[in-house]
């Protein structure tokens, strides 16, 4: 396991090359497998994986450092390749027979997943159970080899029990090639279909435990408060830093561009350098502005949640809202500062090919999932604010 400052130099050599691969991984429609082999190597999803298992328990906030650096490049490969880091620490949230059967044959075992419980489980005679159905935007399916989807237990009422994620290897499931859009084209967010699959019930997590922090993982690793840290804390800041990272390879791309740039054709001003506007130099200043705050609002959440759990409080529901505030609004900046470059990027900026572009559709993709979108977030904040019961995921 390499040291932090090794690391930092390998992941900024190998978003060089997730840049170059960019291109490719969106027409693709999934991470290249030799980018995956790159972050394996240089031991990336290993980051979060407990120590007993030959990782290196890092924080949270060193995982979204790096996805920042290689969304900057690719933000398809951010995603994909930092959900397959922090699904690490999700698995170290369920037992230790689950933790065991995984890591034992593959210590970086890529885990995709699903969250939305649905499909159909129903008790199996020898106490687990048994699912079916379909579990859509499974970021990463191609190269996963195993996969959380999540449903609601049975219960003898035949009522809708508990949601739980279910815990399941691939050769259980099958994928379905459904991942046709406009952003984030290259996670590869396929379906995942499961038809009768046996899961025992060492492989099964509460959502309720993951999402409060005492899950049974957790008490496994006393000495590390940070496995204790509510899920909601943690993996939607990961996908946000992917519309910041992004946003920030944007803003680079687009200073490269200007200061270069002239004006063209027979209108009058023709000849200009672009830099030169004052309204190009206002978008500028706005989109670093807002870059920078959605980074520092990102880690400095990260941060406190963090010094809570190691002062041996639990992170209270307050502050699990405070971090989903952070986490949407952050996406929100990261949006505005998209918004505020690309659309002073002229006719180039309609290629399909200019990272730009690729920037703006990807990062409107994220501010569109259910746990970062900014309209669904921001009204269960107000309500909170308000007085009123929070409506949404925290």
């Amino acid at each position: 396991m390499n040291d932090p400052h090794e690391l930092d130099e390998l992941i900024a050599a190998i978003a060089v090359n997730a840049r170059e691969r960019a291109g490719r991984t969106e027409r693709d429609r999934r991470v290249p497998a030799e980018t995956v082999a790159e972050l394996r190597d240089a031991g990336f999803f290993g980051l979060l994986r407990p120590r007993a298992h030959g990782g290196r328990e890092a924080d949270f906030g060193e995982l979204v450092r790096h996805v920042l650096t290689l969304s900057a490049a690719c933000p398809s490969t951010g995603w994909v390749c930092g959900l397959f880091a922090a699904h690490q620490w999700l698995l170290a949230g369920f037992g230790r027979q689950a933790q065991d059967e995984v890591w034992k044959d593959d210590p970086d075992a890529l885990i995709c997943g699903s969250y939305a419980p649905t499909g159909i489980a129903r008790s199996d005679d020898d106490g687990g159970y048994r699912i079916s159905g379909g579990w859509s935007f499974s970021s990463g399916s191609d190269h996963a080899t195993w996969a959380v989807c999540a449903s609601f237990l049975p219960t003898e009422q035949g009522v809708r029990g508990a949601p739980a994620f279910f815990l399941v290897p691939a050769s259980d499931f099958t994928v379905r090639d459904d991942w046709h859009v406009a952003g984030l084209a290259g996670t590869g967010s396929k379906t995942l279909e499961l038809e009768d699959v046996h899961v025992p019930a060492h492989r099964t997590l509460l959502l309720s435990d993951i999402t409060a922090g005492t899950t049974p993982g957790a008490a496994l690793y006393p000495a590390n408060p940070g496995y204790g840290v509510p899920m909601l804390c943690h993996i939607p800041s990961c996908l946000a830093a992917v519309a910041v990272g992004a946003a920030a390879g944007a803003l680079e791309d687009f200073q490269l561009m200007a200061g270069t740039r002239r004006t063209r054709g027979a209108l009058a001003g023709a000849g200009s350098r672009i830099a030169g506007f004052a309204t190009v130099q206002l978008r500028v200043a706005e989109a670093a502005a807002s870059v920078d705050a959605a980074r520092d609002l990102l880690l400095r959440d990260l941060g406190l949640r963090l010094a809570t759990v190691r002062g041996g409080t639990a992170v209270s529901v307050e502050e699990r809202l405070l971090s989903r505030r952070g986490q949407a609004f952050a996406v929100a900046l990261a949006v505005r500062a998209v918004e505020a470059v690309n659309g002073a990027t002229g006719g180039q900026g309609l290629s399909l090919d200019n990272p730009i572009q690729r920037a703006w559709r990807d990062t409107s993709a994220v501010s569109r999932h259910i746990s970062l979108n900014w309209d669904a977030v921001g009204t269960m904040i107000g309500q909170s604010a308000l007085g009123l019961d929070p409506q949404g995921q925290y």
